[in-house]
């Protein structure tokens, strides 16, 4: 019988907070893989940023040893404990193409939500063996019954046996354990000279340089042996082949089916490509792993170093991150306002946000983030289409011929009870009804066509509140729809300032700027001269507000006398602050940028 019959690779998928992290943690303790005393719990969630927030960030791989009281022998895992975070989706489709099956995780008590109906349509699509899993069983709110009907709402009729579980209390953890190895099927895989492996991940590490995180599909990798990347055609040889334990370890080679990482002195960041196949130099395969999506980036937005000249750290930060994080895209931007700095891509909100975090805690490089934008498209006059990645660069007015922007086909799981507020939600945002689906007599699955723009806004914060905290949301883009969309530029002192201009429906524009206009009032520091703030649509201003200026009592020593003397010490101070209004120089906080974010009544 081959080796590869006690392989197996698979992930753990389900919505944020169902238990994942958790039951990774039951998982690596029945294996064996921890010593008591180092174990802790979320073990594989390494980044301060996830332990903090109790979200998984990156994706984990680690290899297990597991004797099946069951088959009476030793197994080997590989397990990858994903996201769950709809921004995060990108990091599970790349774990998915590493495994052959994938168990899907539901609360008890919060039952199916949109994530897991996300996930498990992308583990389907990938042609992936789903064992179903429902965990929190010991809660008192658990609802074992509804959510076995919502996996079968899901799953289908036909789907494996559904395994219930309390990772916490490691309740039906080793009955799991021995179900994937019943029914998650071994790798398929051939020992041959013609190496295939997919690239997954990958780390920067100071002493080795850029370690790829790969799955060997067929031949095997080994220390002295020559490697061809597909994307590049660079040629590298192997200093070391490891795998994850969950600590990295040095082994003699990976062979078909099984994950780890190598080292061959891999010094330039872009040589190692998430979703690239490494093959042998002297017997290349002729094609590439096929089926490999590349992320599209939904939303956009500028980062600026706070001091311009850690401009080269705030690259060498972003050119690190991109390496384990594939989903992310950046260009060289600058602006009037900020000086120079990178017009970044992210899959959503939360994505951008971890990004700026770990720029400032890991690289120790403040940065300004401009308010996130997504892409248009417009036709100009001169039958030009125009990808519009900023306001900054979107047409005037009389230059358009047609305006497209980005609209997602939105899911979200309500309870029913919340139903007729998110409804009055969407289509205040300019949504279009698209389905209802009733999972069961509590729970509705909603569809709407929603402008992505109306999304970045607080759509989420809206959402949970309305529904207090029990709705989820997944979406994807689902192309471009036609729109009267106008730029709207913000002068604060009479100087544009690029970082706060916006693009938004022309319905809609007058509203937002009123209200972003009174907000910056807040925001902006007073100075010692009268500061106005207007917003403007072309040459036209739709909105105006003033920051009184911060005044001292000149009048103070003037006990009485000719009241000349008073008017000639006030002339005096209207003249310095005209001159001081000429020169002056407004700081804008990081808070104004983000307003733009909530820019709506």
């Amino acid at each position: 019988m081959s080796s590869m019959n006690w392989i197996r690779n698979f992930a753990i998928i389900a919505h944020i907070d169902h238990g994942k992290s958790t039951l990774a943690d039951r998982i690596l303790e029945i294996c064996h893989a921890i010593p008591k005393g180092k174990m802790r719990e979320q073990f594989l969630d390494r980044m301060d940023l996830e332990r903090e927030r109790g979200i998984t960030i990156k994706a984990k791989a680690v290899r297990l040893q597991y004797f099946s009281p069951g088959q009476k022998r030793e197994f080997l895992f590989n397990l990858i404990d994903t996201p769950g975070h709809v921004d995060f989706s990108y990091e599970v489709s790349r774990s998915l193409a590493a495994c052959e099956g994938a168990l899907l995780l539901v609360d008890a008590s919060q039952g199916a939500e949109a994530q897991t109906l996300a996930h498990a349509q992308v583990a389907l699509a990938q042609g992936l063996v789903i064992l179903p899993a429902i965990n929190k069983i010991d809660l008192p709110a658990a609802n074992v019954e509804r959510v076995e009907k919502e996996i079968e709402t899901i799953l289908g009729s036909n789907h494996l046996p559904i395994t219930l579980v309390s990772a916490k209390h490691g309740t039906g953890v080793e009955e799991l354990l021995e179900r994937i190895i019943e029914y998650i099927p071994p790798p398929q895989g051939e020992k041959t000279p013609h190496l295939k492996a997919l690239i997954f991940d990958s780390l920067y590490d100071p002493y080795r340089g850029v370690l790829p995180f790969i799955r060997v599909v067929d031949g095997e990798i080994r220390r002295g042996m020559r490697i061809l990347f597909f994307s590049t055609k660079r040629e590298f040889e192997v200093l070391g082949v490891g795998v994850f334990t969950p600590e990295m370890q040095e082994v003699e080679c990976l062979g078909p089916g099984e994950v780890g990482y190598i080292v061959c002195n891999m010094k330039n960041i872009q040589d190692s490509r998430v979703g690239d196949t490494i093959t042998s130099a002297d017997h290349p395969i002729s094609q590439p792993i096929p089926g490999y999506r590349k992320a599209k980036s939904m939303v956009f937005c500028g980062f600026y170093p706070v001091d311009s000249e850690r401009y080269e750290d705030l690259k060498e930060a972003l050119e690190k991150l991109q390496l384990n994080d594939a989903s992310l895209h950046f260009e060289a931007d600058f602006s009037e306002a900020l000086g120079f700095g990178f017009r970044c891509g992210f899959l959503g909100l939360l994505h951008m946000e971890i990004i700026q975090e770990r720029i400032e805690r890991e690289f120790s490089v403040e940065v300004v983030a401009t308010a996130p934008h997504v892409v248009y498209r417009v036709l100009d006059k001169r039958g030009e289409v125009l990808e519009i990645k900023s306001p900054r660069d979107f047409p005037s007015p009389g230059e358009i011929e047609e305006a497209e922007e980005p609209y997602v086909e939105v899911k979200i799981i309500v309870p029913s009870a919340y139903l007729g507020g998110i409804m009055e939600l969407c289509q205040g945002r300019r949504g279009t009804f698209k389905d209802m689906i009733f999972l069961e007599e509590n729970s509705v699955l909603l569809t709407y066509e929603l402008p992505l723009a109306e999304i970045l806004l607080d759509f989420y914060d809206r959402l949970k509140a309305l529904s207090r905290g029990y709705a989820s949301l997944d979406y994807e883009f689902v192309g471009y729809r036609p729109a009267r969309l106008v730029r709207v530029d913000i002068f604060v002192n009479r100087e544009r300032v690029d970082g706060l201009s916006f693009i938004s429906a022309q319905d809609n524009a007058y509203y937002r700027a009123r209200y972003l206009v009174g907000k910056l009032k807040n925001l902006i520091p007073r100075q010692l001269f009268v500061v106005s703030i207007q917003a403007a649509i072309g040459g036209k201003i739709i909105a105006r507000e003033d920051i009184p200026a911060l005044r001292k009592d000149v009048l103070q020593k003037c006990y009485g006398g000719d009241i000349t003397r008073k008017r000639k010490l006030l002339e005096k101070q209207k003249e310095g602050k005209k001159r001081m209004k000429a020169i002056g120089k407004v700081r804008i906080p990081q808070e104004a940028f983000l307003a733009v974010l909530k820019s709506e009544p």
